[in-house]
């Protein structure tokens, strides 16, 4: 549920607020649809020309990519075919995107401080567990493509290439730990908080995944969304009462 450099040195466009493509929902052809368009992003600010031009320049070469990578594989697609594509350099490719993987993987940049930023904009007197199961229900009433929940073949596309191809998996993992680590940051910060935002994350990413592997299978997001909302409802339940068995009744 969480892509692009490591660090803030090799931000392109000004930080994580400013990157584009929200996430698998901006897959090639998703429109304005319910669960085809890109996913909700939070608003920024105006930016100036020249950001403006990178910010283009860094969708067109991902977009180049993507397009190359869906058609013929990720790991059968080089570097220099995709800046070739692109019409720009190696050099400027790599100054856009520190990793080949990043080219697929920024699609998710953003959602890298969405559960932080969930919790930290919730409304007084909601906990944070109240605040997330709300924010990722709403995602399943909309088929936001980051709760797994979406059947519009564009994003499954997508979601098949990532979920198909081992780099892109592994490195996916590093973006999930700085959601982990932006979370945790938000709750407090403290050995409890950090122990509280990876059992979080984890939940979030296990139920987006089980989501998208029954699609992936061949049943519609209509049919999948109940037991999908149950199955998110007794995840929340399991977070706010740890790990001991509940009583049968």
């Amino acid at each position: 549920m969480v892509m692009s450099g490591e660090n803030a040195g090799n931000e392109p466009v000004g930080g994580p607020e400013n990157r584009p493509g929200g996430g698998p929902g901006d897959a090639p052809g998703g429109g304005g649809a319910r669960g085809s368009g890109p996913v909700r992003q939070r608003p920024s600010a105006p930016l100036g020309l020249r950001e403006r031009k990178k910010r283009l320049t860094y969708q067109a070469v991902s977009d180049a990519a993507i397009a190359m990578f869906l058609e013929r594989g990720f790991d059968k697609v080089s570097v220099a075919e995709v800046a070739a594509a692109a019409d720009i350099s190696k050099p400027t490719l790599f100054r856009y995107f520190p990793a080949k993987e990043d080219l697929v993987l920024h699609r998710f940049a953003d959602h890298e401080d969405e559960a932080a930023r969930v919790v930290a904009g919730r409304p007084s007197g909601d906990s944070p567990l109240d605040a997330l199961r709300r924010h990722f229900l709403d995602g399943l009433d909309r088929r936001d493509p980051v709760t797994g929940l979406c059947d519009v073949p564009e994003v499954l596309a997508f979601l098949r290439l990532l979920y198909g191809t081992p780099s892109l998996v592994a490195r996916m993992y590093a973006y999930q730990g700085r959601s982990e680590a932006a979370l945790a940051r938000t709750l407090g910060g403290g050995v409890s908080e950090r122990l509280a935002a990876g059992q979080i994350v984890a939940v979030l990413r296990i139920l987006a995944l089980d989501n998208w592997r029954r699609i992936d299978a061949g049943e519609s997001a209509d049919r999948v969304y109940a037991g999908a909302v149950q199955a998110a409802e007794d995840a929340f339940v399991q977070l706010r009462t740890g790990l001991e068995p509940r009583p049968r009744g």
